[in-house]
């Protein structure tokens, strides 16, 4: 655990000199002038085969839907200047694509400042489906609660627009008091069980999980926290496969990806090992997996775009990811051709 508090102790540094940057009038300006009215139409990525898939923007935090036999990608829009050292991020993006390849990208469909209650900060995010709705959680800075908060979106499209689902954020700070940061409410993922539960999990330095309601818009019930964890950062993530329930999540600091393995969702999880090693420039490793066309996919982020990418400055990356007979994962090959088009 001590080696974990490194990573957010040296957050709020980092908060600040990113802030000093946006209350400077020229760049607060520039970034209403660049956001308003930038709803436009979809419009196909640039195919450049490999790693990273999207060469434009820098891109950050994946999270991934499948639906109607489309990848919805969503990821964090990494805005710092070259060589600025701090994040910053005010909306969040979305691509799509029918062969992991070919990405089209879509209409900026939801910003900080659709959440009326939030102060700045467009961090890691989800979105889940749930009867035709699609509900988006996502990670900010709480512009009256001190600290790291996560709202809920909502929309009738997987592209959005999304809209506040709630009027209020979902998770707040105070709502979590055993880890002694102000930026433990982060990193949402949402997954639902066999029997239409739906749970939300969360954290950094500690993972918390609870139960949502079936608006999923409300908790219903306690906030618990997950055992077992070895070396808990942030980034967790739920996937379901073979009766398996898989959380992978970034360990340590400069982060690896690290997984366990539980039979419920409730627990006990069963620590399994490294997954993927630390990802070329970028402190943080975060990632997201699918199921696709018969094949399973490890999308997680680094900073290899030249000449200023980093870990201010991150971009998507896909590669294969696959079992042993047992259920355990292999190890992640991280690679610059990345993936073949899904058929």
């Amino acid at each position: 655990m001590a080696d974990n508090l490194l990573l957010p102790k040296a957050k709020p540094a980092l908060y600040a000199a990113a802030g000093l940057l946006l209350l400077s009038g020229i760049a607060q300006t520039a970034f209403s002038a660049e956001h308003d009215g930038a709803r436009q139409s979809a419009k196909p990525v640039a195919a450049e085969a490999g790693n990273p898939i999207i060469k434009n923007k820098y891109t950050a935090d994946p999270a991934a839907l499948v639906h109607n036999g489309t990848v919805y990608l969503y990821t964090g829009h990494d805005e710092a200047a070259p060589r600025q050292e701090g994040y910053v991020m005010h909306e969040w993006l979305c691509f799509s694509s029918k062969d992991m390849v070919n990405w089209t990208e879509q209409p900026v469909p939801l910003r900080v400042k659709d959440f009326a209650w939030a102060k700045d900060d467009a961090w890691a995010s989800q979105v889940i489906e749930r009867n035709g709705k699609f509900y988006w959680y996502a990670a900010v800075e709480h512009g009256t609660i001190h600290g790291k908060a996560i709202g809920v979106a909502v929309s009738d499209s997987p592209t959005g627009p999304f809209k506040d689902a709630r009027g209020s954020a979902l998770i707040t700070n105070d709502m979590t008091t055993e880890a002694k940061i102000s930026w433990d409410d982060i990193d949402p993922t949402v997954v639902i069980d066999g029997n239409n539960q739906a749970y939300l999990f969360w954290g950094n330095t500690i993972c918390y999980y609870a139960k949502l309601k079936p608006n999923m818009t409300e908790l219903d019930g306690p906030i618990k926290k997950v055992e077992g964890l070895k070396n808990f950062t942030e980034a967790p993530w739920i996937h379901k496969r073979n009766g398996w329930y898989y959380l992978s999540y970034a360990y340590q600091f400069p982060e690896k990806t690290a997984y366990a393995m539980s039979r419920t969702l409730d627990g006990p999880w069963e620590y399994k090992g490294i997954l993927n090693e630390l990802a070329g420039n970028s402190n943080t490793n975060h990632q997201a997996i699918i199921d696709f066309k018969g094949q399973s996919y490890f999308i997680y982020h680094n900073g290899a775009i030249s000449p200023d990418g980093g870990s201010f400055r991150r971009s998507v990356c896909i590669d294969y990811l696959n079992y042993n007979p047992d259920g355990t994962i292999k190890r992640i090959v991280m690679t610059t051709e990345g993936v073949k088009p899904a058929k």
